[in-house]
């Protein structure tokens, strides 16, 4: 089962205490997948249709629940898809105040992210990528989605894709978030363990590039400190030197591959870092003008 199948069955089991958190999750089902009709009369018509049985049985507990009036569910399946379309309908005068909720509290808001998610939602395998969104019909309903997450911290945006308004998440700690409102503490855990374990890879991954970059660094100016000081001794040798810049081309020529501080250790006197590295930079402009056949040249 993908990531989302797991969570849409730990929200189809979730319920709330109150009938107005009730309506405000059926008024997002539907707004989402569903289908108001009303009559002359006035009496109220919904349908809804899904291809997840636990949202079905959801929408289909919802409407008992909270109307206690006779709700039909039918079966379709699609042979050549190998699908199975769940299609429930349900009419009656009261079925109004569905299609009316007042979402205002929080535990209204938190009923109705969950009825979007289970109507329209998927999150993407985690271990591959963070990914979170809401499929929505109307740009007005997008809007009205994207400013309740909004309510909860969570900075969603809205894209169009093939027609429809897709309200998103792109964010590990904004999905966990978002699981944490719609109640889903299962789904909720399951990702931060992922992200801890990625996010513990990547960050040995960091120091590993890291030590790997100082290494390279490293290796990289002892070699052309060598190759200067070995085109000095090559070309006028080392007499002509300071007794300063003599001993350390040596001490170099002796451990080719010691970080500057190891070098500095094995002087008599010891030499600290920054006077190694000023001395082997002068020794590096002294090559650079001999290479540029200076005759002259300044110690």
């Amino acid at each position: 089962m993908s990531f989302s199948g797991e969570i849409k069955e730990e929200l189809a089991l979730k319920y709330a205490k109150a009938r107005h958190c009730d309506l405000a999750e059926l008024s997002a089902i539907f707004s989402a997948c569903g289908e108001f009709t009303e009559d002359r009369h006035g009496i109220c018509a919904l349908r809804f249709k899904t291809e997840n049985f636990p949202v079905a049985r959801k929408c289909f507990t919802l409407m008992k629940k909270t109307f206690n009036i006779k709700t039909d569910i039918v079966i379709r399946r699609n042979s050549q898809k190998g699908s199975v379309n769940y299609l429930l309908y349900g009419k009656g005068e009261e079925l109004l105040a569905v299609k009316h909720a007042m979402v205002q509290a929080v535990c209204c808001k938190r009923a109705y992210i969950r009825g979007a998610f289970l109507a329209a939602g998927s999150v993407s395998d985690p271990k591959k990528s963070y990914h979170f969104e809401i499929v929505c019909g109307l740009a007005g309903h997008a809007e009205y989605l994207r400013h309740m997450l909004k309510s909860f911290g969570l900075d969603a945006k809205i894209v169009i894709r093939k027609g429809n308004y897709i309200v998103y998440l792109k964010e590990g700690a904004q999905i966990v978030d978002a699981l944490n409102v719609m109640e889903a503490p299962g789904a909720l855990m399951e990702l931060e363990n992922v992200r801890i374990v990625k996010e513990m890879r990547n960050s040995v991954n960091r120091k590993v590039n890291c030590e790997t970059a100082n290494i390279k660094k490293i290796v990289s100016a002892a070699v052309r400190q060598r190759e200067d000081i070995e085109y000095i001794r090559d070309t006028v040798g080392f007499d002509r030197l300071p007794e300063g810049l003599k001993t350390i081309a040596l001490a170099r020529l002796d451990y080719p591959d010691a970080p500057l501080k190891e070098l500095g250790a094995a002087l008599e006197p010891p030499l600290g870092k920054s006077g190694v590295n000023h001395r082997l930079r002068k020794l590096s402009e002294i090559a650079d003008r001999l290479r540029e056949h200076k005759e002259a040249w300044q110690l």
